[in-house]
């Protein structure tokens, strides 16, 4: 069985973290500057195939009350493309304040604003992928086949 990639996909940087073998934790696996599509879904490819990927959960960035900002559209179109190219099961995974919540956990790790800039998509691409593990992503998608 193949693990799940997660992505929290920024205006600049995308995250990436991916499960253990288990489907019990989540780990920070890389953060790369958003240069163009071709380049990110190459990134992907060389994801998949270093880790045995058979799912990808992508961020959903949906306002606090619910409402689908430019982000949040961008996010599920970019899930969407990827699933059709890569002939993947792609989630979209609400992930309301994860950048902030990793942003404040570094923070507190003492880490300078220059370090937590270059860390903070991945950590939230960890807490996106963590949050989805909680609550039965595997199991979930795992009953749809």
């Amino acid at each position: 069985m193949g693990r799940t990639l997660a992505f929290d996909i920024g205006e600049k940087r995308t995250g990436a973290a991916i499960t253990d073998q288990l489907y019990i934790t989540a780990q920070a696996v890389g953060v790369r500057e958003r240069v163009g599509y071709k380049s990110e879904v190459a990134w992907v490819r060389e994801l998949m195939q270093k880790y045995d990927i058979e799912r990808i959960v992508v961020g959903h960035p949906v306002g606090l009350s619910g409402q689908l900002g430019e982000r949040a559209v961008a996010c599920a179109s970019i899930a969407k493309k990827l699933g059709e190219e890569l002939g993947l099961e792609v989630v979209l995974w609400d992930e309301r304040l994860t950048t902030a919540e990793a942003d404040s956990t570094m923070k507190q790790a003492g880490l300078s604003r220059k370090k937590r800039k270059k860390s903070v998509d991945q950590m939230a691409a960890q807490l996106i992928l963590s949050g989805w593990l909680a609550c039965g992503g595997h199991e979930t998608s795992e009953e749809k086949k």
